[in-house]
């Protein structure tokens, strides 16, 4: 099961995040001593990093940079600042992700999916009934058939597959592939979609994608 680590000092803020990660599957360990919070980050073996710019003592950029010295373990910043500065010296050091608080907790999970999504290796093969999913390939089987998927068809049924039988707005998805790579608005999503649904409906699976009028979409 995937681990996350939560550098964070507001402990109530730690909490309720550690609730919502719980919630949706994964494991969690709070960092709460900050004396030495990289070694402590390693000892975890986690799997990401959620990590807060404005701990005690040292500030999580500081330690991102130490951290990236020995350890390639994904990390997203958080931060209530809004200085684009922050963003970029993060960045720098070697952040994966960056989210100013508040965040809304479906976009924070829809980030930390992209970030895992990213790292997981290569051989990580994503099921679905009868359906596999090869990330380095971007290729998706059927039974005994193949297509290949272009690189956001690939990540919209990726995230669909992962929230099966919950509805994802179209402004979830656009925020999901935007986090990925470049900006992609409400046009380029819509021409997605519809190319991924006739990939699909050449395989008879036509119907997969089902549109849920101003919410979104949903796996059947």
């Amino acid at each position: 099961m995937t681990k996350i680590i939560i550098v964070e000092d507001d402990l109530r803020l730690a909490k309720a995040l550690k609730e919502i990660l719980l919630e949706n599957g994964y494991t969690v360990a709070i960092i709460k001593d900050f004396s030495d919070t990289e070694r402590q980050i390693l000892n975890q073996n986690g799997d990401l990093v959620l990590l807060d710019i404005n701990i005690p003592g040292i500030n999580g950029e500081k330690v991102l940079k130490n951290l990236r010295e020995s350890s390639k373990i994904p990390v997203i910043m958080l931060t209530s600042r809004t200085s684009e500065l922050d963003e970029i010296i993060s960045r720098s050091y070697g952040a994966d992700d960056f989210i100013t608080k508040p965040y809304n907790p479906q976009i924070l999970l829809l980030r930390i999916e992209s970030v895992l999504g990213r790292n997981r290796p290569a051989d990580d093969v994503l099921k679905y009934r009868d359906l596999e999913i090869f990330p380095l390939r971007s290729e998706l089987k059927y039974k005994d058939q193949h297509v290949v998927l272009t690189k956001n068809e690939l990540l919209i049924l990726t995230l669909l597959i992962k929230n099966a039988g919950t509805i994802i707005s179209r402004g979830e998805i656009m925020d999901y592939l935007w986090s990925d790579d470049k900006f992609v608005d409400d046009n380029t999503l819509t021409v997605n979609i519809n190319r991924l649904r006739k990939k699909l409906e050449n395989l008879g699976l036509g119907t997969l994608i089902e549109t849920r009028r101003s919410q979104g979409y949903i796996l059947k």
